[in-house]
């Protein structure tokens, strides 16, 4: 019988992003084969992470290129993106806390491509005058992340409706990040 490795994959994230501590035995168990099968298939937890990871980037470069970044209104971009994003965010949020993916010269380029993306798109609000201009991209960029990150955890614990999660990553990131208009800019509005 062949292993479906996008299954053992897709069953791994979905466990992960509920208990991150799962053992390779409790992947195994569900995904429906023997330890010794998914050992074939990963040599240990870190070939799995690894594995995860490139699913993680491949998600969020599909995300990206769904959302259409570069058209119209950066904030509207946004919104596109936290939306077409949101089936990844679980995913997201438990390679977020695998910091062996982040350490050291092994980091994966995808990470670095999905991270210029994102700050360009928060340039580009900036330069528009959408987003405010003294914080820097790349903290945009981070603070998304760690939005997406709680907004999925919080989705899974039962704690916010999975219908408000759009909405509640982008109000309170761009919400932060708007520029405030000045009395005089409102009166000359």
């Amino acid at each position: 019988m062949a292993v479906d490795r996008d299954h053992v994959l897709r069953t791994a994230a979905a466990l992960l992003t509920r208990k991150s501590t799962a053992t390779m035995d409790e992947v195994a168990k569900a995904a429906g084969i023997s330890r010794a099968t998914l050992h074939r298939q990963f040599a240990g937890r870190d070939a799995l992470v690894r594995a995860l990871e490139s699913l993680g980037i491949a998600e969020c470069e599909a995300a990206l290129d769904a959302a259409r970044l570069d058209e119209g209104a950066a904030r509207d971009a946004v919104h596109r993106l936290v939306r077409e994003i949101e089936p990844a965010a679980g995913l997201i949020a438990f390679l977020y806390t695998e910091n062996q993916l982040f350490e050291g010269e092994e980091q994966n380029a995808g990470w670095a491509r999905i991270d210029e993306r994102i700050a360009a798109l928060f340039r580009r609000g900036q330069q528009s005058g959408e987003f405010r201009i003294d914080l820097t991209p790349a903290w945009l960029t981070e603070a998304l992340y760690g939005l997406l990150a709680s907004g999925a955890w919080a989705v899974s614990e039962g704690r916010v409706a999975r219908n408000d999660f759009t909405h509640m990553i982008v109000e309170l990131l761009l919400g932060g990040a708007l520029r405030q208009h000045t009395t005089e800019q409102r009166e000359e509005s």
